[in-house]
């Protein structure tokens, strides 16, 4: 029984036990051409970095719950990042500032054409969420899903991320949460 819990644990956490640290990157914001880095948010409590797509469907049904955490976030330490790694034609970088300027967010929404922000994360699908906390450099603090129902906001029953940004900013553990569902990123 220990053998498997531990198991588990190495599934959960990528084969470490201990927060992966993140290292700085940079990426373009499509909002204004300028160049984003991860160590610009030095005085963040947490940094919330989400892959996402502007046309995947799981993307879309989130837009509503994500732009309600980032309204709920904004004064209280934590910083969103939402970053698109495929290389398709609906997702380049003019389609991208299209689609922010729709969406009305105020956060960056940052290019990795080349996917070395995708590759060091480890991301593979659509949205798929890293909270990172901050003690003096990054480090995972929760990798999965947004919560535990991508289509129907309604039916939501567990907040994977919200109960997370709460368990950072109390100083608590995190919680496990569910497996990212959504579209696949290209490589």
């Amino acid at each position: 029984m220990k053998n498997i819990l531990i198991l588990s644990l190495l599934l959960v956490f990528g084969g470490s036990l201990s927060a992966q640290k993140v290292s700085n990157f940079t990426l373009k914001d499509v909002r204004n051409n300028k160049q984003v880095s991860l160590s610009d948010f030095s005085n963040a409590k947490g940094v919330v970095v989400i892959f996402t797509s502007n046309v995947c469907p799981y993307s879309v049904y989130y837009e509503g719950r994500i732009t309600q955490l980032i309204a709920q976030y904004k004064d209280k330490g934590i910083q969103f990042l939402l970053i698109n790694s495929h290389t398709e034609n609906k997702e380049s970088e003019s389609e991208m500032a299209n689609k922010i300027a729709a969406w009305g967010l105020d956060v960056p929404y940052l290019a990795d054409k080349d996917q070395q922000v995708l590759d060091a994360f480890k991301a593979r699908k659509s949205p798929e969420v890293f909270l990172l906390k901050n003690n003096g450099s990054f480090s995972i603090f929760y990798h999965g899903a947004i919560d535990n129902n991508p289509q129907v906001a309604t039916d939501v029953k567990e907040r994977y991320l919200k109960d997370n940004i709460e368990a950072l900013l109390k100083g608590k553990p995190a919680i496990a949460g569910g497996r990212p569902t959504g579209c696949m990123i290209k490589r």
